[in-house]
């Protein structure tokens, strides 16, 4: 294995100095105010600004602006566009990609290129002027070389004065908001034993929560909490339980699997003020496919997890595929939603889309099941739900390894097997969204199917900062996707768009609409009740990011930053042929009437 030393060198030393900021480019304007955990909470009281990942603490990623609207969204047109950087590749990958949400506050923007550099934009007077640029000098090679699925960054958050950030390599960086230079950073990941960051801390309180990616290398899962004011860790919850914790019971082999078990992270979770919790998905066991290796359910794998906001510690769970043999993480975000109950109760669901092509609705206070359905036109994995637990049909709690659907699970003795969906989902890290005046939750699905094929693991296979997987997919049939609408009061499909490539970017909710994009260049506006396509607008480059709305000076936008990136064009590619002509780019779009 390559000599990373100088890499680890490198990455200290950085630690030891202030990272310098780009050049000013632009007079920096006057103090702006400070963002206080009240107006994170009251984040829909502000609907001119999106000051939260998922717009809100929910992750509903609706906004109730109507300036445009299904009437006059045929006239959107291309406001203005700004060229990023972060294109340059590094490890095992060659370019960088854009995944990233904007965050806007008073008209200032704040986006991320695949690196995690941080550019703030003015965006007053219609048209976007760079301030500037906050470059934190991630070693490319060492970072690249243990990230799993892309050089990908996928925003900031803001606290006080501050943008708070990550970076590949593992850190989480101050930098102040008007002046561009850091001010303070501390590390949160090792990437020596592969781990890294690629997702959007989450503000809570005077904390920021940091999820993990590295399942693919033997990590061991966790949630992080620092303190913004002490700039020291508050707490860390393993997704993965130590000896002597509840959920240990369920790694049942004599190998000591857990410590390498996966379970990381990596998209930014959501909050329940009124219970102080925090929810948040995690991923797949590891290694991936080769479920022997690790018998019994692997908890916390494949869950959602409900966390104590100021401790960390579970409250309750929810595993969606126990034992699992797909590589079907659950480390999508839950939506939190209050829809009417029976005898004129409420129900207080959270909402997932697992990439096992299953849309779960569970109670947060308590993790219980209360209703589960497919949302991808093909499921061969199992034969459906369990109506009283969720649980896959076939899953029997006395058995250690679970088959499934043998006869298309992948095992040590069906190396070769093709299933449905395949293990991009589903449904991947791409956003949903939920209108809660219509009740309806979108969800960005990619209709896929795949062969894996097996490889047995043991435990002399296991080295820092190598795969560890257990086998690998391929792609013998087309992939497409789909913009799917689920009514949360029935817990039923109420419509379909099909798109004819996977939905690789989020969903956007508006009062009569919704925006997507497609890897092939479409932006697009779809009327929020029918999904009738009411716009479209071709920008040349693969979407792989969630678009999002704001008002400057009473005029409405939407944003999207534009750059294919991440696993689809190096592991997937094939099954999208067309996508092969797709160049690498880093830009973004901002459209208005």
């Amino acid at each position: 294995m390559k000599d990373f030393t100088r890499h680890r060198l490198s990455l200290r030393a950085a630690l030891l100095a202030t990272v310098a900021a780009v050049a000013t480019i632009a007079a920096l304007p006057g103090k702006a105010d400070e963002v206080t955990p009240e107006r994170l909470l009251n984040a829909d009281k502000e609907p001119g600004n999106w000051l939260l990942h998922h717009k809100d603490f929910s992750a509903t990623r609706f906004s109730n602006l109507s300036e445009i609207n299904k009437g006059n969204v045929k006239d959107l047109k291309v406001a203005w566009t700004m060229q990023l950087g972060g294109v340059e590749g590094g490890g095992i990958w060659t370019h960088g990609g854009l995944e990233g949400t904007p965050i806007v506050e008073n008209g200032m923007m704040y986006v991320t290129d695949g690196w995690g550099s941080v550019y703030k934009i003015d965006t007053h007077g219609g048209k976007g002027t760079l301030l500037w640029k906050m470059d934190p000098k991630t070693d490319h090679d060492w970072a690249g070389a243990v990230a799993c699925c892309g050089v990908d960054n996928r925003g900031v958050a803001l606290w006080g004065n501050l943008v708070i950030s990550h970076t590949l390599d593992g850190r989480l960086i101050a930098t102040d908001k008007e002046t561009g230079q850091v001010a303070w950073q501390r590390q949160v990941a090792d990437p020596d034993k592969g781990e890294v960051v690629t997702g959007a801390p989450l503000i809570v309180k005077n904390m920021a929560i940091t999820g993990v990616a590295g399942a693919e290398y033997g990590i061991r899962g966790w949630i992080a909490a620092t303190d913004l004011t002490t700039q020291k860790e508050v707490w860390r919850t393993y997704t993965i339980p130590g000896k002597d914790q509840p959920g240990h019971e369920t790694w049942k082999d004599d190998q000591n699997a857990a410590a390498s078990g996966g379970g990381s992270t990596w998209v930014t979770g959501s909050y329940d003020p009124a219970s102080n919790t925090i929810v948040w998905g995690v991923g797949n066991p590891g290694p991936d496919w080769d479920n022997e290796y690790r018998p019994g359910d692997n908890l916390y794998t494949d869950s959602s997890l409900g966390l104590d906001a100021d401790t960390g510690k579970i409250k309750w769970h929810y595993q969606h595929t126990p034992n699992d043999p797909y590589d079907y993480d659950s480390v999508a975000e839950n939506v939190l939603v209050d829809v009417p109950g029976p005898n004129g109760s409420t129900e207080k669901l959270a909402l997932e889309a697992d990439r096992n092509g299953f849309a779960y609705a569970v109670d947060r206070t308590n993790g219980k099941f209360v209703w589960g359905l497919p949302f991808v036109k093909k499921v061969t994995w199992t034969k459906g739900l369990d109506p009283e637990t969720g649980k896959p049909a076939e899953y029997d709690p006395s058995k250690q390894v679970q088959l499934y659907n043998a006869a298309v699970t992948p095992s040590r003795q069906n190396k070769v097997t093709d299933i449905c969906p395949g293990n991009m989902g589903g449904k991947n890290w791409p956003p949903t969204a939920y209108n809660p005046e219509l009740k309806l939750w979108y969800i960005p699905v990619i209709e896929s199917c795949n062969r894996i094929t097996v490889e047995e693991e043991t435990p002399a296979k296991l080295k820092k900062r190598e795969f560890w997987t257990g086998g690998g997919p391929s792609q013998p049939v087309r992939i497409t996707g789909s913009v799917t609408a689920i009514d949360v009061t029935s817990g039923k499909i109420a419509g379909k768009f099909e798109t004819p490539f996977p939905n690789l970017g989020g969903i956007l909710a508006t009062p009569d609409l919704v925006f997507s994009g497609q890897p092939s260049g479409e932006v697009m506006a779809l009327d929020g009740k029918t999904l009738a396509k009411l716009w479209e607008f071709n920008t040349g480059g693969g979407v792989n990011a969630p678009p999002i709305t704001f008002s400057v000076d009473g005029k409405q936008y939407v944003a999207i930053l534009v750059g294919l990136g991440g696993a689809w064009d190096k592991w997937f590619i094939d099954a999208t042929p067309e996508l092969k002509k797709m160049q690498p780019g880093s830009m973004l779009y901002v459209f208005s009437l």
